[in-house]
């Protein structure tokens, strides 16, 4: 199949964030296009948004029930392949549910679903009709987070026996929910956003980054929540203490009241024989340290990289790659393991998080709320 795969896009109209950062990204490898979307509840602007992406207007959709009922009517060599669904979190589970239900493979922005039963539904959906679906957890994208986890993988530092990873923002320091902000609104509002504030908005990809790099589960948990805005119902910052399966104890911060933070989110991982530290401000070093040698720094083009981290990797030395690169790497992998499965040719399967991760999300969510509820209480993740 020489072909670009077709996208078709839920959400992410006119002045989304999110939505501009999925085609930015899913375009970096000249893997996929944009052939059609319901960019918006409002079925005037999602055509107006569409026209200003230059789609023909018959696939500029009112809205995504539309959207998937007519693209699966169309011909097999102009429908959309897959769909990239970039709402707010309480209209991820139904267009996602529908759109693999009518044959369409999905990915989906983070956490995957607004409750935990639904991302249990979506994960049996997923395993029922075949269809594959991919969790943008960005973060694990980056060269260097692939570099610790193949560090990790191979027993270089040893068991691992301590991590540590934060999350701070800032940007909801001030009740910009009570303006007209409407990335700070839906994420206040518990009927979009879930159980979780800043637990499920970055919350996540702190719990995400943890079970990635060291390929351990966290086991149980003890959440401190904190709801500092003046009448937030949600939290908008965290503290947690978790134990791991394999007995390693970690603490996890995260914090979108952290004024002056923009986006901190670093982990640190303590072995027998090594230890590492990735910042995401500074996405292009790994800082490792040995048991009876010295410091050692990777960066992207290192000479004695994993093959893994060389696969994540398109420039030369030097030349920083950072955000938009680690999320093409997951439409890139996405991509590749979809063009094998339209092509009815085996692959090993290329890493990217799957429905599997969305599961572990919402359940860290949801462990979580309940150990504050108790006074921080340990609480296993089910």
């Amino acid at each position: 199949m020489i072909r670009k795969l077709r996208m078709g896009m839920i959400g992410g109209g006119t002045g989304s964030f999110i939505g501009d950062v999925h085609r930015k990204a899913a375009s970096i490898d000249g893997m996929i296009e944009l052939v059609c979307g319901a960019f918006s509840s409002n079925a005037e602007k999602s055509v107006a948004s569409g026209k200003a992406l230059f789609l023909p207007e018959e696939r500029c959709y009112g809205d995504f029930e539309e959207m998937i009922l007519i693209e699966k009517q169309l011909p097999e060599n102009e429908r959309m392949d897959f769909v990239a669904i970039v709402t707010p979190n309480h209209m991820h589970f139904p267009p996602a549910k529908m759109a693999l239900e009518h044959g369409f493979h999905v990915v989906c922005d983070k956490p995957m679903t607004l409750t935990l039963d639904e991302a249990c539904e979506l994960e049996k959906v997923v395993e029922r009709t075949g269809k594959l679906f991919a969790l943008t957890h960005n973060y694990t994208g980056h060269p260097m987070v692939k570099q610790a986890k193949a560090l990790i993988a191979n027993n270089d530092l040893g068991a691992i026996r301590k991590i540590q990873v934060q999350y701070l923002q800032g940007w909801l320091s001030t009740a910009l929910e009570k303006s007209d902000h409407k990335q700070a609104s839906w994420r206040v509002d518990p009927k979009k956003s879930g159980i979780g504030g800043a637990l499920g908005d970055i919350g996540t990809h702190a719990e995400n980054l943890v079970e990635y790099i060291t390929g351990l589960k966290i086991y149980e948990l003890a959440a401190d929540l904190g709801r500092f805005g003046e009448d937030r119902i949600l939290d908008d910052d965290g503290n947690v203490l978790i134990r791991m399966n394999n007995g390693a104890k970690g603490t996890m911060s995260f914090s979108q009241v952290a004024l002056g933070e923009e986006n901190n989110l670093a982990i640190r991982v303590y072995g027998e024989k090594g230890s590492l530290e990735w910042y995401q401000e500074n996405p292009n070093e790994l800082i490792t340290r040995w048991l009876g040698s010295s410091k050692k720094t990777f960066t992207p083009q290192s000479s004695d990289l994993y093959p893994e981290a060389l696969n994540a990797s398109r420039i030369p030395a030097g030349h920083p790659e950072g955000y938009l690169e680690a999320f093409a790497t997951i439409y890139k992998n996405f991509a590749t393991h979809l063009l094998a499965v339209l092509n009815d040719e085996y692959i090993e399967v290329p890493d990217y998080p799957t429905v599997k991760d969305g599961v572990r999300g919402m359940q860290f969510i949801y462990a979580s709320v309940e150990s504050d509820k108790n006074n921080a209480s340990w609480t296993k993740l089910n």
